[in-house]
């Protein structure tokens, strides 16, 4: 006797359909926050030579400088990236602008590097301009 073939029924199938897109959907807003944090981490990380010049300034004078030009760093428009606008110097206060490819959710918003004089060396706090999600920030701006 011959069996007759069974296949899967369109119920079955519309259900392995629904179950993938949800998970797919749950990836996607995963991996979109992973990105946008990247993007943050980058200015994070170009700002480094600024918050060594800024240290400099304060160990040699011991007080913030008022501009890059005064912490003898290049104009805020020089310190770019692919997410970066500009990386400003204000004071104790370092201000990472974001735009170019940034994702729309932090596009145009600033991320603030704040310094603290401990005499002798400098540390650093981070947060943002108020718009950008704390979410985003990597685990050292927290």
């Amino acid at each position: 006797m011959k069996k007759a073939q069974q296949g899967f029924t369109l119920i079955e199938l519309m259900i392995v359909v629904a179950i993938i897109a949800i998970l797919a959907s749950m990836a996607m807003s995963a991996y979109q926050g992973y990105l946008i944090r990247a993007q943050v981490a980058e200015g994070l990380s170009l700002s480094g030579p600024l918050k060594r010049g800024v240290a400099s300034f304060v160990n040699e004078t011991g007080a913030f400088p008022t501009d890059n030009a005064e912490a003898a760093l290049e104009v805020a428009g020089a310190y770019t990236g692919t997410y970066v606008n500009s990386i400003s110097v204000a004071g104790a206060v370092i201000s990472i602008e974001y735009g170019n490819d940034a994702n729309a959710k932090i596009s145009g918003e600033t991320v603030i590097l704040t310094a603290l004089n401990n005499v002798g060396s400098v540390s650093w706090t981070c947060a943002t301009g108020g718009v950008i999600s704390e979410t985003y920030l990597p685990s050292a701006c927290r």
